[in-house]
């Protein structure tokens, strides 16, 4: 049997600043702040409020969890680097869980999870019981979902979605203790729209020969 973790999951890829820590006695302390920019500069205070609330030290950590997204383009980069920097730094591991999945942690299956994806269409990814389905982008125009559904996409289908079975960022850190010990890809932002930024319009310099 594995031992116990002391995980500490966070997410910033929506309008919140949310982080968890999960302890060996399987309980789990959160705090949560809705903000719509700000969570680079609160992210990490954040995260040392909590560990302060539960008398642990940063050195106490055995594991990081990371919200990968989709989601907030910015948002997404900052909890993942924070992330990558951690486990850097305090030699310990950082296992990305996508927002699809976290929200599907801890309801029946299949279950499909469709999130808000803004311009009139969602993200989509269907769990079956032992295995999920790709997670797409979806124009909302005729798309209908069969059976249990959850995520705030449901409304914009005018279905009724099932609420999730845990806050979002207590779904990472458990998902992630889970995963601690498999071969796990490098915590990446988990994208399935590019983003916003344009290039610029102006045609590059001309470098001249000497």
């Amino acid at each position: 049997m594995l031992p116990p973790e002391t995980v500490l999951a966070f997410d910033t890829s929506a309008a919140h600043c949310a982080a968890a820590l999960l302890l060996p006695d399987g309980s789990c302390l959160i705090r949560e702040e809705a903000m719509a920019k700000g969570q680079a500069e609160r992210l990490m205070p954040l995260l040392a409020e909590l560990l302060a609330d539960a008398g642990l030290d940063w050195c106490d950590l055995t594991l990081i969890g990371v919200g990968t997204g989709p989601g907030n383009f910015t948002g997404v980069r900052i909890s993942v680097a924070a992330a990558r920097g951690l486990a850097l730094s305090l030699g310990i591991p950082a296992i990305g869980i996508t927002r699809l999945e976290a929200l599907a942690h801890g309801l029946p299956r299949p279950v499909t999870v469709v999130e808000d994806a803004r311009r009139d269409e969602v993200y989509l990814q269907r769990f079956d019981t032992h295995e999920c389905q790709p997670a797409i982008i979806s124009p909302i125009e005729g798309l209908s979902v069969a059976g249990l559904i959850t995520g705030s996409g449901a409304t914009l289908l005018d279905q009724t979605a099932c609420p999730a079975a845990m806050p979002l960022v207590q779904a990472i850190a458990l998902l992630a203790a889970q995963r601690k010990g498999c071969s796990q890809p490098r915590a990446a932002p988990f994208y399935l729209r590019g983003a916003d930024a344009a290039p610029p319009s102006d045609p590059p310099p001309v470098i001249l020969d000497a």
